[in-house]
């Protein structure tokens, strides 16, 4: 539910940006925007974006291969983007596999017939860049595998 919140806000931002103090606000006052949902999640996680925003966006948009960041991919396929894109880069206590399932979970319920695919291909190859080691060992146990 926090996830939710969190691609409103950004979706919001996005349509129509204000400083991102202000939009937070609007969320916590309002007791309906953020029903079920973890707050401090919320606030943890929009504090801490709102900053790298340009960053994660040049991130992005590096590794998109089919269309252009700004005039080709739909706002709500972009607040998805950022909110991944963010988790994987900052939450290293979150698995790759939770992050990308989380947002591809987001686009099939908010984004377009097929945008999932997309979400999933763009925070896989982020993931292969930030997540190196992750993949490698996705048990997660230090000791090197044997072969």
């Amino acid at each position: 539910m926090a996830r939710e919140a969190l691609l409103q806000a950004l979706y919001q931002w996005q349509l129509n940006p204000a400083p991102c103090g202000e939009i937070a606000r609007q969320f916590l006052e309002d007791d309906e925007r953020l029903v079920g949902a973890d707050q401090r999640f919320f606030e943890d996680i929009w504090g801490r974006l709102c900053p790298v925003m340009e960053t994660l966006d040049q991130a992005i948009a590096s590794v998109i291969l089919d269309r252009r960041w700004q005039d080709e991919v739909s706002e709500v396929e972009r607040a998805i983007l950022r909110l991944g894109a963010f988790e994987l880069r900052e939450e290293r206590q979150t698995p790759y596999r939770v992050i990308i399932n989380e947002a591809v979970e987001l686009s099939k319920a908010f984004g377009a017939e097929q945008g999932h695919r997309f979400i999933n291909g763009v925070l896989d190859r982020l993931a292969h860049q930030w997540r190196q080691a992750e993949l490698e060992n996705p048990d997660g146990d230090a000791s090197p595998k044997r072969k």
